[in-house]
């Protein structure tokens, strides 16, 4: 890359979290990074839009408050004229398999970016958690050197090598703790979905069973996905398109063709 990359860096953990901040600092290597992000924590709000943010101009980037798709779209209207690239992260826990994909903030904003013409990478880690959550867990920016190694990686030849002539957008989700040197996965979205719900009263309790196990010896999860590569030990790499893709059309064709005729309710 003869030429330096305008890299607009975002996240959903908030632009305060130290995934964001390894991130950036990572990627001043390989390009003029500029970080947008929210201002405090915006983890799984998809897509969602506002109507109306602040912004703050820090030291570190600008502060927005509103979502990482809010992030991107002020990026690219006001923030940061014509970014090359757009990262996403590095986010605190993984986002693996299909249905996380609309859900997700931080893939959210790397699919905001297509819309705009813009390849994107979208990169998590994967953080066991035992019996506890999350929130139990605390990441300095040291933690996330190999995920940002990875998505340096990723940058310096997806570009070149004609990747995001067919991808919009990777999603890359790193184990943590694994390790340098971790090899790395091409693969594709889980389709597993375990999502419950228990009613007590008044009260329904929605649970994401999927993250019961990360055993690589009982998950379901086929080789070739993302869960599988990740809990194996192994980076993953999933090449995504935006915005999606349609289905097989033939059945649907003869339906529609015969709605203007049809009885009349």
């Amino acid at each position: 890359m003869d030429d330096e990359l305008e890299i607009l860096v975002t996240n959903d953990d908030g632009i305060d979290a130290p995934g964001i901040r390894a991130m950036a600092d990572g990627l001043a290597a390989v390009g003029d990074v500029t970080v947008v992000a929210p201002a405090d924590d915006q983890s799984a709000v998809g897509r969602r839009l506002s109507d109306e943010v602040t912004v703050e101009e820090r030291s570190d980037g600008y502060a927005v408050s509103g979502t990482p798709a809010d992030c991107v779209v002020a990026g690219f209207s006001e923030l940061v004229p014509d970014p090359d690239l757009v990262v996403a992260g590095c986010n605190e826990g993984a986002n693996l398999g299909a249905y996380v994909l609309g859900r997700s903030g931080t893939i959210s904003a790397a699919v905001e970016a297509a819309f705009f013409g813009a390849p994107a990478i979208a990169t998590s880690m994967y953080i066991p958690v035992g019996d506890g959550t999350l929130a139990d867990v605390e990441t300095t920016a040291a933690d996330f050197a190999e995920p940002v190694r990875a998505t340096r990686h990723l940058i310096e030849q997806s570009i070149a090598g004609g990747v995001f002539d067919e991808a919009s957008y990777l999603n890359v989700n790193v184990p943590k703790d694994a390790g340098e040197g971790l090899p790395m996965d091409v693969t594709y979205p889980s389709t597993r979905y375990e999502m419950t719900a228990e009613r007590d009263g008044t009260t329904i309790t929605v649970e994401d069973r999927v993250w019961e196990s990360m055993d690589p010896e009982t998950i379901p999860d086929p080789p070739g996905t993302d869960r599988r590569s990740v809990a194996e030990g192994r980076i993953s790499v999933s090449p995504l398109v935006a915005p999606h893709t349609t289905g097989s059309l033939d059945a649907l064709e003869s339906i529609a063709a015969a709605y203007p005729e049809s009885d009349r309710r």
